[in-house]
């Protein structure tokens, strides 16, 4: 995509780039003609990832969780390119547990990088951003659907969802369009550790009408579809994107694990 106003690509920082989500993200507004800045905490698997994308792609090392990691980010970027257009923030950690027994750190770990490293990605991205510009945060079908263990995810995502109501508010007027994706149980090394407890992922399937899980490419082109000019008039929303399993159950993930362990554990 280029930018209509300069006739130049436009420059996109996907956050959380280098794998999952943030990878598929990256290929397809590559494909599309953007010149891609993959910006990750992994820095060498960022690299080796713009690498595989040749052109204009380049790389970044980011940590979400530290304001002057991110500021470094976009600083550098603008000072780079001249302009940012387009940003993206997959980055994510989910720490289950439930909520008498989750430890501080965990719930901490994770409401710092799913909502705080939201809010300082979106902050600088719009410091970096002029008059327009667009913005997607990946939420969550768990900031609006509970789960048992997923306290701290759930309350995570559920804060994104009304960060980017309440930016689409105030970056409005600077014509910077504010949108997230919902999606529900996708395969990517965030959810890799569900295909280690039996039957759980069979349980997400069971629970999503469309009968099967998401893949990255489904969320990718949700996302290039915010982010281009077929939705210039959308901002402050937040597709629901899991198959229609937002109108079903989640699965009870405490219940799947006390299985296998008692599958597991030594005859008594």
């Amino acid at each position: 995509m280029h930018d209509v106003t300069t006739g130049t690509p436009r420059v996109s920082v996907i956050v959380g780039g280098a794998s999952g989500l943030g990878w598929a993200t990256a290929q397809l507004l590559h494909a599309q003609g953007d010149a891609v800045v993959i910006a990750d905490i992994a820095g060498d698997q960022a690299r080796a990832r713009a690498d595989e994308l040749g052109g204009s792609a380049a790389a970044r090392q980011v940590e979400v969780r530290e304001e002057a990691s991110v500021r470094a980010l976009f600083e550098d970027v603008r000072e780079e390119h001249g302009s940012v257009g387009a940003v993206v923030n997959c980055a994510g950690i989910s720490r289950p547990g439930a909520l008498v027994d989750i430890s501080l750190d965990d719930w901490s770990a994770t409401v710092d990088v799913c909502l705080t490293g939201s809010f300082l990605v979106l902050r600088e991205a719009a410091k970096a951003m002029g008059e327009g510009g667009s913005i997607v945060l990946i939420a969550s079908l768990n900031g609006r659907q509970p789960g048992v263990a997923m306290g701290a995810y759930c309350a995570a995502k559920a804060g994104v969802l009304m960060l980017t109501e309440v930016a689409a508010l105030e970056l409005g007027p600077r014509k910077i369009r504010v949108n997230s994706v919902s999606p529900g149980f996708v395969p990517t090394p965030l959810t890799a550790g569900a295909s280690l407890v039996p039957g759980l992922v069979e349980d997400f399937v069971e629970n999503i009408p469309l009968g099967r899980a998401g893949n990255p490419d489904d969320v990718a082109n949700a996302v290039a579809f915010l982010l281009s000019e077929q939705a210039s008039w959308m901002t402050g929303a937040s597709l629901d994107l899991n198959g229609g399993a937002h109108t079903q159950r989640y699965p009870n993930v405490l219940q799947h694990v006390a299985a296998m362990a008692a599958a597991t554990s030594p005859a008594s």
